[in-house]
Parts: C-alpha cells; structure tokens; sequence
C-alpha cells in the first residue's frame, strides 16, 4: 500500500495576512496543521527539514498565486441545489462541498423558520453532520424574530423566545448550536439572550425592527453578532438610530454582512468596513440552495423561490386566483470566495481586509481563532490558493487537498 506524503511544501506564494501580504512567501504543512512559515528572505527549508526523507515531501511552485487562510462562513443555508438542513446526509454534504469548493473550510449550518415541531427533528441530524465534521455548527435562524422583518421566513410560524423552548432547542442540538438570532424586541428576548450566553451561545439580533435602546439592552446582555448587517433590520433614521447605529458604537459586536451586490450597495459594505474594520465585519454568504446552481424555482424552508439572474426572492402565492407575486430577497447565490472577490474588485478593499473578514473574524466570532483563521504555525492547514484573478484555484482542509494540487498544477506557468 502506497502513502501519501508526509508533508507538503508550498513556495513561491503570496501569503496573505491580517498585516499584509508576504511576497516569495513560504509554508510546510505536516500532520495536517501548518508546521512552518516564511516570508522573503527567509531560505525555504529543504525535505529533510520537513520528513524523514525527501520523496515523502510534496513540493509546489505555486508562481506567485496568493494563499489565504480557509475562509469561514457563519451563515449559510444550502449550495449546489442542496440544504444544509434537508434531512439527507447527501444533501447536506453537496451542498457543504460546493462550498468548501471554493475555500469555504469551516461553516455553520443555518436553519430557517418552520414548524416548531420540524425544526425540532431537524436537530439531532443536524448534530450528527457537526459531530461527523461536515459542519462546524449550527445556526438557527428563526423562528424567534419580528413579522415586521421576517424577510423570507413565514410569519405565521414566528414565536417570542421563550426561554424553556430555547432551552429545549439547545437540547436538542447536543452542545453544537453555535449562534442563534433573534429579535431584542419580542417577549422574553432578554432572558433569551443571558440563557444563550450561559450555554456559551452566541446570541445575534437580526430580523428585528428594534430601537436603538432595545437593541443596546439585548448588547448589554450579551448578544455579540449583527445577522446579516442592514437587511432585515429597521432602518437608520435619525431621530431613531436603530439596530445599526447600536451595533456600530460597541466593538464587541460583529457585523455581518451579505457582500453580493445585491443584499447591501457596495458604498454601505466600503462605510461598514470604514467605521467598524475588518476587525469586525464578517463575511457571510447567506447562501440558499440555489448557490453553484442554475436559474429557477427553489425550497428555502416553506417558501417558495424564485432565482433570475442570480438574485432569489420569494414568491407569494396567489390570492383568488391571480397572478403569484415575486416578493423580498430570500438569501444569496454566492459563496464567501464571491464575496471576498466583490470585497477587493467592488468595494475597493484590500485583499488582507477581504481575508481578515472571509477568515480570522468570523473565526474570532466563534471563539476559535486559536486554530483556524490565520497562516500560523499550529493551527489547522486550512487553505484557499487564488490566481491574480482572485478566482479559486486551489483548497486545502486539514492537510488534505479538495481542490488542488493537480489543478494548480495544470495552470503552473
């Protein structure tokens, strides 16, 4: 039986961090953490360095390419015509792959509004695909947020955060809910807000038509992430400031924020990232199943969806016989290597600001930036390669190529 090698070193790279970009970078990665890296000047190490032999060690000319940090979606419903909740295994999993395609190495799997009854089976498998590694986490977005705002999730499924029922929930899901968003306003948001931080939940205000000062209570409590930043929020006005305003003037909070053109103008995500950093924007896909899929009509929960030119809505049904009407966005059809692309060639952001917040935030926000986010040594070889296109040409998780090396190979100049 033949092995693979023991190590793999890329090289002549641009090795982009929180600080910068290294040209003529270096970096080893050995038992599927990153063992070594180096930047210009620094001689890159030579096999036996590395493994006990030269043959065990794969050796890559990457030509200048840039190698990132595995980006990191916290909110992410389905891709390639597949849901991260459908209660198939292998539907989850296309839809995790479509994502980890394209550099996505660590993701959270969001749920949407449903009978309380559904999302209450729903998560023992989903907590099988976090305990399997497929996913990182879950997400559950809804039912606990405001008619007002509820976007594409049925209002008539929506309920107040009743503390026994999220305690339930949370049960349910073994320990591997990672984030739930609710809206500061309803009944007992609070008290759902200190639970969640009890458990060690990150409690998100999102879908809420909050005031300022609602939303500062729920912050005060210890709600730490913005869902989806501008959408599905009450407007800033300035007489009453809003979810916005009151997210922005505390540095614990993240802020999400769907980077597809379509979601958010490019000229808000350039004054978000302005006023708060890359520090503390995350980038989200807020994908639906229709991501890395063609045009047409999709699930999303109850809903139905309509996808033309890339951009979902939802559809509402006829009433009395009349024509059906297409209605608010419902997700995007992108994944983060999208979004860090828009974030460098339309925002004007620098590709380290893009990868800061595709990457070592969102990290942060889950409390794991101890092992992933970042091109360190020690921490999980988690790795996008991208071409001066900023198109995605190779992908590693955990020391093992999913795309790649005989891809960027090919393209090798």
């Amino acid at each position: 039986m033949t092995t693979g090698p023991t190590a793999i070193l890329l090289h002549n790279a641009r090795l982009v961090g929180r600080a910068g970009v290294a040209e003529g970078g270096w970096l080893a990665v050995r038992e599927g953490r990153i063992a070594m890296v180096g930047g210009p000047g620094v001689p890159v190490p030579d096999a036996s360095a590395l493994s006990a032999g030269p043959d065990a060690v794969e050796q890559l000319d990457l030509g200048g390419r840039f190698v990132l940090p595995g980006f990191v979606d916290i909110h992410t419903h389905g891709g390639a015509g597949a849901s991260l909740a459908d209660p198939d295994p292998a539907q989850a999993r296309i839809a995790a792959d479509h994502h980890l395609s394209q550099g996505t190495t660590t993701l959270l799997g969001s749920t949407v509004t449903g009978p309380l009854g559904e999302l209450e089976q729903q998560l023992p498998f989903l907590a099988g695909l976090v305990e399997a590694g497929v996913l990182a986490g879950i997400h559950l977005e809804g039912p606990f947020i405001a008619a007002a705002r509820c976007g594409a999730h049925e209002p008539t499924l929506l309920r107040a955060p009743e503390p026994a029922v999220l305690a339930r929930l949370l049960d349910l899901g073994r320990g591997t809910i990672r984030m739930v968003t609710l809206a500061p306003e309803l009944d007992h948001a609070i008290a759902a807000v200190e639970l969640l931080a009890e458990r060690g939940v990150i409690a998100a205000f999102g879908h809420t038509d909050a005031t300022y000062a609602q939303t500062s209570a729920a912050i005060d409590a210890g709600a730490r992430v913005a869902t989806h930043s501008f959408n599905g929020m009450r407007p800033v006005h300035h007489r009453e400031p809003g979810p916005m305003i009151a997210a922005l003037e505390r540095d614990e909070v993240f802020l999400e924020v769907v980077n597809d053109g379509v979601h958010v103008h490019p000229a808000v995500v350039r004054h978000l990232f302005s006023s708060a950093g890359a520090d503390r924007v995350t980038l989200i896909s807020d994908a639906m199943s229709a991501a890395g899929a063609p045009d047409g009509r999709y699930r999303l929960g109850p809903m139905t969806v309509d996808v033309a030119g890339g951009v979902a809505r939802v559809v509402h049904a006829a009433e009395g016989g009349g024509e059906e009407e297409i209605g608010g966005i419902a997700g995007s059809t992108i994944t983060l290597g999208h979004a860090v692309r828009n974030a460098v060639r339309e925002v004007g952001l620098t590709i380290e600001q893009a990868s800061t917040a595709a990457s070592l935030t969102p990290a942060r926000a889950l409390g794991l930036a101890g092992r992933i986010g970042s091109l360190g040594p020690g921490k999980d070889a988690d790795l996008v390669v991208l071409d001066p296109d900023l198109a995605t040409v190779g992908v590693m998780c955990k020391g093992v190529w999913a795309v790649g090396p005989g891809e960027l190979r090919a393209i090798r100049p």
